[in-house]
């Protein structure tokens, strides 16, 4: 087995914000969908009809405030319809704002939620395609997390990009051109130092609460991925009594996560105060001088409203600035987790071009293949063998001489650091992999099923299967009987892995899903290791049925099962020590015959100790 490399769970995350968005847009502005660029921008007019129906509100209010203040003592009819249209007017335009602003989200909502499913696509499509050797050595917990946190800060974002921060410059410069020719620059100049002060004064805090937010997402996947791990090795933590060691481990991964989000929690107490200092200096500010214009016959009534009303709007989207300033940042954080998943490179690749296996012959060759999980330590060394077409060839050893290994270079889930695997005399480097595993059919030792139903287990064997050929196959692996005992039949839930099942029966549904699939080589990893006697017995014969006109290359413990095998490969430390047949090698009397003696010494002793 390859040997299980740390994760870089305390580096800090890395991000580029522009290239992140950059890789990004193709999502958001998709090239073969004309429909979403159309939503697009519908969903920015709304947007500019909604900023220009709320610049108009302090005009309205001013209005009216101004006719009710200077009818004074003449309160006509005339002055009370127009002051009254004016209100009308304000709370129109009010409604009139609040529904576009929610028709611009609803346009855009599909916009947003397609972009993170493509994306989110791209992602697991992807995790597919990199080698075993990644995923051996990343918690699954983290991964997931990354994706589902990615996933997730991406609607948000754009919606706060799009939606909060362009709209907000707009009102921006739409404010100093109002406070220009209604107060002069000293109003304006003001207003811009105090927006200035404010977004310093939030980028400053906001990027140290990002440090602290980072450690605390990471702290967060490190907790998650110890649930994850423990609650996956539920029975042996159960074999081991560890119930309290596992809770200990989690809850020193809780506790520190604690710590980080008290720490970030409070270190947003500390931003809302400096943001609200500088709101209220400028708002004190603009309105003292407003009063005192009216004191001085400069201003009316209405413009202190008028100038109140203009800095609530405009503070009121920069009040949500360090949030959003937080969001953009941490989602662009995310977004770059789960690019850098994307860019994580490929070990086993097909080559340019790569045709599809072709199998008319199904035979293997080994070509002195050397190779090992990493470079200080060879797993094979210069092994050469042949498994001909239609023979039942067994791989026999030690443990750790690479029988294992061997199956998965066959599968290619690694790439031999030298020599050549033919099948068919097709080097299987050069086909493509999808072809090759097409052909390749395995029962492993360790039988990992899907938490769904047995009959979606088997079928899983073939895409497309019918209920009668996931019946012949269950059948065919002896497992039938059992299906036809239980209330749910093949709708029968397995449980996570398959923890409902004993070991027994989940290698036989691993051996139906193999039977269904009908390739023409088959690799038996141990497939009867979980087997009593007489249930290894029946599955032995169907094997050795369904290998009758199939390659098949057997990796055996007990060398009873594999007695009757065409060839007997042996291996000792990465290399071919002997072959035969099982008379031949204890004809030989080597490394096989003293496995075969040992073992049947082992059946002797149990046989004593029973009677």
């Amino acid at each position: 087995m390859p040997p299980e490399q740390p994760t870089s769970a305390d580096s800090p995350s890395r991000h580029d914000g522009w290239n992140t968005l950059r890789r990004f847009f193709p999502y958001l502005w998709p090239r073969d969908n004309p429909a979403l660029r159309v939503r697009i921008v519908v969903s920015c007019l709304l947007m500019l009809a909604s900023i220009a129906v709320t610049m108009a509100l302090p005009f309205f209010l001013k209005w009216a405030i101004d006719a009710m203040s200077a009818a004074g003592n003449l309160r006509g009819h005339s002055v009370y319809v127009f002051a009254l249209g004016w209100v009308l007017a304000y709370a129109t335009a009010r409604f009139g704002g609040v529904v576009f602003d929610n028709l611009r989200n609803i346009v855009f909502e599909r916009v947003g939620q397609n972009a993170t499913r493509r994306l989110a696509e791209d992602v697991f499509a992807r995790l597919h395609r990199l080698s075993l050797r990644f995923h051996l050595a990343r918690r699954t917990g983290e991964v997931t997390k990354v994706i589902d946190r990615g996933t997730k800060s991406i609607d948000t974002m754009l919606y706060f990009i799009i939606f909060n921060i362009a709209p907000t410059v707009i009102q921006l410069v739409a404010v100093g051109v109002v406070f220009k020719r209604y107060f002069g620059w000293g109003l304006v100049g003001a207003t811009a130092l105090a927006v200035v002060a404010y977004l310093l004064a939030t980028r400053w805090i906001t990027e140290w609460r990002t440090h602290l937010r980072d450690r605390m997402n990471r702290l967060d996947g490190q907790a998650m991925a110890r649930a994850v791990d423990s609650l996956l090795n539920y029975e042996t933590v159960k074999y081991f009594a560890a119930e309290d060691r596992e809770l200990k481990r989690y809850g020193q991964a809780t506790s520190a996560y604690a710590l980080a989000a008290v720490s970030s929690e409070n270190s947003l107490g500390l931003l809302n105060i400096a943001q609200a200092l500088v709101v209220n200096l400028l708002m004190a500010a603009a309105m003292g001088y407003t009063v005192w214009g009216w004191a001085h016959d400069h201003y009316t009534v209405g413009q202190l409203v008028f100038v109140q009303t203009y800095l609530t709007q405009l503070f009121r989207p920069l009040d949500m600035l360090g949030m959003v300033y937080r969001t953009i940042r941490q989602g662009l954080i995310d977004m770059a987790a789960m690019f850098a998943l994307i860019d994580t490179e490929i070990e086993v690749k097909d080559v340019p071009g790569a045709p599809a296996l072709i199998i008319r012959q199904p035979s293997i060759v080994f070509d002195n293949v050397v190779f090992g999980y990493d470079r200080d330590r060879t797993i094979l060394h210069g092994l050469s063998f042949e498994v001909p077409a239609g023979h039942n060839v067994a791989l026999v050893g030690p443990s750790g001489a690479g029988k294992s290994t061997i199956a998965r270079l066959i599968f290619r889930f690694y790439d031999p650091w030298s020599g050549r695997i033919l099948i068919d005399g097709q080097d299987i480097a050069q086909v493509s992999q999808t072809s090759l595993r097409a052909n390749l059919g395995i029962v492993p030792q360790d039988s990992v099923l899907f938490n769904d139903t047995i009959g979606y287990n088997v079928g899983y064997g073939r895409d497309g299967a019918g209920p009668a050929e996931i019946e012949a196959a269950a059948r065919g692996a002896a497992i039938w009987p059992l299906i036809e005992r239980l209330p749910k039949g093949l709708n029968t839930e397995v449980g996570e892995r398959g923890l409902k099942l004993s070991g027994g029966e989940k290698q036989r549904v691993a051996i139906a899903r193999t039977l269904l699939k009908n390739p023409p080589i088959l690799l038996l990893d141990e497939a009867t290791s979980a087997l009593d006697t007489r249930t290894e017995q029946e599955i032995l014969a169907t094997l050795h049925d369904i290998a009758a006109n199939r390659t098949s290359l057997s990796i055996a413990h007990r060398l009873s099962t594999i007695a009757d095998a065409d060839s007997i490969l042996v291996l000792n430390e990465g290399r071919l020590a002997e072959q035969g047949t099982h008379a031949e090698l204890l004809r030989h009397d080597g490394l096989y015959a003293e496995m075969w003696n040992r073992q049947a010494n082992e059946v002797e002793e149990l046989d004593v100790a029973a009677q």
